[in-house]
C-alpha cells in the first residue's frame, strides 16, 4: 500500500467520510459540529459533503446520547460525539443501563451499531473536569467494546471497524494526539477490532500500551536500547475485546512486563491486565509485572501539579530497569 503522512485529525476526518459515503445510514450528532466541524478538526469537511448528516445538538448529553441509541435501534449507524470524554458521566445510563444490555435483553432481536466518540486524557491543562481517562469504566460493562487507538493509521482503520461493527463501540482518542502525524495508507483498509499490534521487537521486556502511552513507551524503548535493553511494544489498540494472544506470545518470549496508561493507577485498565498475565502467563514470569500510570488525584489546572500527576518516560524507564535487573 502506499502511504503519506497525515495527522489523527485528518485520518479520522478521512475515514469518516469514506464510511459516510459508503453507508447512508451513518450520521453525526453532537455539539457545535456544524460551524466548528468538531473542535479538533476532526469532522472537517463533513457538514459541506454530508448535509442533513452532521445535526448539530442542544447541550445535553443524555439527550445526544439517547437519541443515538434509539436511532440505532431503527437500523442507523450513529458516531455520537461527546465533545469530552468527561461528559460521559452525563449519559450513564443510555450507555450502561440501556445500550449495553439491550441485543441481550431483546434476544438479539436487535443490534446497537453505535460508536460514541470521546476525546480523552491530560495535558491540555483543561483541569479535573476536562481531563480524564475512563477507558476501564466500560471495559467493565458487559455488551460494550472499548477502542483506544495511538497512531493516525490505526484511527482510520479502527473507526471504520468500529462503524461497521453491530454492537456499542466506545472510541476513546487522547486529546493531544490529533495533531499527531503519521503513515497511513492511501487505499482503503479496515484493522479489526481485537487485534494488538507489536510494534516494535524486543528481547529482554514487553511493554503494554495504549493511546498516549504508546508514544512514552517507543521514547523509552529507545533510551533503554542505549542500556543495551530491547523492549518490545505492543499496542494493545482495542481493551474489549483484548487480544490476549498476542500479549501472550510477546510475554512468553521476553518473560516481563511493563503495563503504561495514562489513567489513574487504582482500578485502571492495568490492573485488569496484570491478574490476566499473572492468572494465565505465571510460569512464564521472572519478574513481577510492574504498571506505570497517573497518580490517584483529580488533574491539576496548574501546568507544574499536571505534568507531576501523570506519567513519564523516566517512570517507565525505571520499572523496565527493575524488572530486567540492570
Amino acid at each position: 500500500m502506499k502511504e503519506r503522512i497525515i495527522s489523527a485529525s485528518a485520518a479520522l476526518a478521512e475515514a469518516l467520510h469514506e464510511e459516510m459515503t459508503r453507508d447512508e445510514s451513518i450520521f453525526i450528532i453532537g455539539e457545535d459540529l456544524v460551524s466548528h466541524e468538531g473542535i479538533f478538526g476532526q469532522f472537517k469537511g463533513l457538514p459541506k459533503s454530508f448535509p442533513g448528516r452532521i445535526i448539530d445538538a442542544p447541550i445535553s448529553e443524555s439527550a445526544i446520547a439517547g437519541v443515538g441509541l434509539g436511532s440505532a435501534l431503527t437500523g442507523m449507524r450513529p458516531i455520537v460525539d461527546m465533545h469530552f470524554s468527561d461528559f460521559v458521566t452525563c449519559c450513564m445510563d443510555e450507555l450502561c443501563n440501556q445500550a449495553a444490555k439491550i441485543r441481550y435483553m431483546s434476544g438479539g432481536q436487535v443490534k446497537v451499531p453505535m460508536v460514541l466518540w470521546c476525546p480523552d486524557g491530560a495535558g491540555l491543562r483543561a483541569a479535573a473536569q476536562h481531563s480524564q481517562s475512563l477507558e476501564a469504566w466500560f471495559v467493565h460493562t458487559p455488551g460494550l467494546k472499548v477502542v483506544v487507538p495511538s497512531e493516525p493509521a490505526d484511527v482510520k482503520g479502527l473507526i471504520k471497524s468500529a462503524l461497521r461493527d453491530d454492537d456499542p463501540v466506545m472510541f476513546f482518542q487522547h486529546k493531544q494526539l490529533f495533531a499527531k502525524q503519521g503513515p497511513v495508507p492511501e487505499e482503503p483498509y479496515l484493522i479489526p477490532l481485537g487485534q494488538a499490534a507489536v510494534k516494535r521487537e524486543g528481547k529482554d521486556v514487553t511493554l503494554l500500551c495504549y493511546g498516549s502511552s504508546y508514544y512514552l513507551c517507543q521514547e523509552a524503548a529507545g533510551i533503554l536500547a542505549d542500556l543495551k535493553i530491547e523492549a518490545e511494544i505492543v499496542d494493545l489498540r482495542t481493551l474489549k475485546p483484548l487480544d490476549m494472544e498476542t500479549v501472550a506470545q510477546s510475554i512468553r518470549k521476553t518473560n516481563r512486563a511493563v503495563i503504561v496508561h495514562e489513567a489513574c493507577l487504582t482500578g485502571g485498565y492495568g490492573a485488569e491486565l496484570a491478574a490476566r498475565i499473572q492468572e494465565e502467563l505465571f510460569d512464564y514470569l521472572d519478574a513481577p509485572i510492574k504498571r506505570i500510570a497517573a497518580r490517584d488525584v483529580p488533574i491539576p489546572f496548574s501546568p507544574g501539579l499536571e505534568d507531576f500527576c501523570l506519567p513519564k518516560v523516566s517512570d517507565v524507564v525505571a520499572a523496565v530497569q527493575a524488572v530486567t535487573y540492570k
